[in-house]
């Protein structure tokens, strides 16, 4: 596990950047990625500037209240061609994950999914999911295990 220590939203984005050139190239089913961390660790700001680089023009939000966002990806350098991102907080498992077409998200190579909270749905994963652990340390600094 490697650990990185962010000073300020550009590093953050540094960070989104070296993410986003080590994405697969070809994926046999989506990319999971779950974001582990408190209320205002970064989480969401981390995708946010996942979607920028992405070529992702809408402007993407915390998805707590609507649990799902789906996002299309407009870059030639991945192939991935929808950003879904997840809120589980208001989750109270797995289960519940199957009524937003859980199976029909993992089992899709174009997708490229990050869940926010993933603790209160990892019984549904079939196989260890990625994961960015995001620590606040202070109002500019954050720590990332991945």
């Amino acid at each position: 596990m490697q650990l990185v220590v962010l000073k300020n939203l550009k590093e953050l984005e540094k960070f989104a950047n070296f993410f986003v050139e080590n994405l697969p190239i070809i994926s046999e089913k989506a990319l999971i990625v779950g974001l582990l961390g408190d209320l205002g660790s970064g989480k969401t700001t981390f995708v946010q500037a996942v979607a920028k680089i992405l070529n992702i023009k809408e402007l993407l939000v915390s998805p707590t209240f609507v649990i799902q966002k789906k996002y299309p990806i407009s870059n030639e350098k991945t192939c991935f061609k929808n950003l879904i991102h997840i809120d589980a907080y208001r989750l109270e498992n797995g289960k519940d994950l199957l009524n937003l077409n859980w199976n029909e998200i993992k089992n899709d190579s174009r997708n490229l999914v990050f869940i926010e909270w993933p603790e209160r749905v990892e019984d549904i994963f079939e196989t260890e999911i990625k994961k960015i652990y995001f620590k606040f340390l202070d109002e500019n600094t954050r720590e990332l295990r991945f």
